[in-house]
């Protein structure tokens, strides 16, 4: 069973450009970049694949130190015509085993250009540390991430249902079935084998290896992120303890009642973030574009896939009996997923979100997500509740230079013409909780219609 990907299209614009560089495919373990290559590589008339795990296919870049020798053997090894090679697909897997394949990369471009080259591998920000002349300016980028709600929508065959949740205004005759739909996604979250034997069994029961098997392997990864026992031991202590802090904002200093300090803590932290597993997602104080992080403030967490910290929370089956998601884990579960549908629309560069605060004496506080779009940025709140209760976004809104705002809950698509506390007139975009990859779309939406 083959998922279809968002990024395909990304890929065949690549295919066709007149500029094309050697791609690097980055992300996470097992978020699926091998098979959507492989799956790629149908459209071509040959095929090489390389996985330098392997000693017999990293061999050619031990043994060779030019492009045009490496290509030559990998053709007579292929029964590939030389002729041919315009035609031809170079799929390097697992490339961060091979700094010196990185570094190669750059001579694909400069001296065959006829050839397509993907190369995809995880942990690459620590293999890139060890390339000692990195390819700036000769090499694409692409990231893949967990299935998103638009891609889940597609692999369950549900096609026409896709249809409304990517046009807006959403018809309130799908609200009911994209409801339904999403409460399975936000529980099982959107790593592909997991979507996969969800799809073939129905049951949550048939799902704890596969999660087990996922984080583990993450865990086992520790070795290759680190560079000191001791900070193997702090990450592991990470790993085990910060799903348990998906609702508040952390603080380094003997994380997860540990003796840890805090440069350990926040250095391990880091390194987590370069694997892509999780992510410090900081606050910022700006109301205007750029956003700018404030590094000196306490961050959030998030984690590469919300299924996977649903798991190891223990809360699915807690999930399974709830009408409004908003209620699982203290209220941080759809937060968290919202901002991972943000991230996983992305796949050309990799942003990173920011929560907006304001903390002064007596008048504190804090907007879930920010949005810049067309030089400004529209704050969104991610809760249940009437509009009177979004003391924060109101505070944002009053200092702002704009009328927009968006709310993000359990209910249906509405817009309402609303007042902050201090009497200042805005327009509410009520949007439901399932169309996270959709906010460009809607952002757009609102800022055309008057106040």
């Amino acid at each position: 069973m083959e998922f279809k990907r968002a990024l395909e299209i990304q890929l065949e614009k690549w295919k066709k450009s007149d500029d094309r560089k050697p791609l690097i495919i980055r992300g996470a373990r097992q978020v699926g970049k091998t098979t959507l290559i492989k799956d790629f590589a149908k459209n071509y008339k040959h095929v090489i694949v390389l996985n330098l795990e392997k000693p017999n296919d990293r061999r050619y870049f031990d043994d060779f130190d030019d492009v045009q020798t490496i290509i030559e053997a990998l053709s007579l090894a292929n029964g590939i015509p030389s002729s041919a090679i315009s035609e031809t697909l170079l799929f390097i897997d697992e490339i961060q085993e091979s700094p010196k394949a990185i570094q190669l990369l750059r001579y694909f471009y400069e001296e065959i250009p006829q050839l397509h080259v993907i190369s995809a591998g995880s942990l690459l920000e620590f293999a890139i540390r060890k390339v000692q002349s990195f390819p700036v300016g000769r090499v694409e980028f692409m990231y893949l991430h967990p299935l998103n709600f638009t891609e889940y929508l597609e692999a369950i065959g549900k096609q026409e249902l896709l249809k409304h949740l990517i046009t807006a205004p959403v018809k309130p005759i799908a609200h009911t079935l994209l409801m339904e739909a999403f409460h399975r996604y936000a529980i099982i979250g959107g790593m592909p084998e997991v979507v996969k034997r969800d799809i073939q069994t129905k049951s949550l029961a048939d799902l704890p290896g596969i999660y087990e098997s996922i984080w583990g392997t993450y865990k086992n990864d520790v070795e290759k992120y680190t560079s000191s026992d001791t900070e193997r031991k702090v990450i592991k202590h990470l790993m085990d303890t910060s799903p348990l802090f998906l609702d508040e904002r952390v603080k380094f200093q003997g994380f997860g009642n540990s003796n840890y300090k805090s440069r350990e803590v926040g250095e391990a932290f880091r390194t987590l973030n370069d694997a892509k597993i999780i992510r410090l997602i900081y606050p910022t104080t700006d109301l205007t574009p750029p956003l700018k992080a404030d590094l000196k403030k306490s961050p959030r967490l998030q984690f590469l896939d919300t299924g996977l910290i649903n798991y190891t929370l223990g809360i699915q089956a807690q999930m399974l009996a709830m009408n409004d998601l908003n209620n699982a884990y203290k209220g941080a579960v759809i937060p968290h997923l919202v901002i991972q549908e943000l991230i996983s629309i992305y796949n050309t560069t990799a942003p990173t979100p920011n929560f907006w605060v304001r903390e002064k004496a007596q008048s504190s506080a804090e907007v879930d997500l920010l949005y810049p779009h067309r030089g400004i940025v529209i704050p969104i709140e991610i809760k249940s509740g009437s509009t009177g209760s979004l003391k924060s976004l109101h505070q944002f809104i009053e200092a702002s230079d704009h009328p927009y705002a968006i709310r993000m809950y359990a209910g249906s698509f509405s817009i309402e013409r609303a007042v902050t506390r201090g009497k200042k007139p805005y327009l509410l975009l009520n949007l439901p909780y399932y169309l996270g990859t959709s906010l460009p779309l809607y952002a757009e939406w609102l800022t055309t219609q008057r106040l």
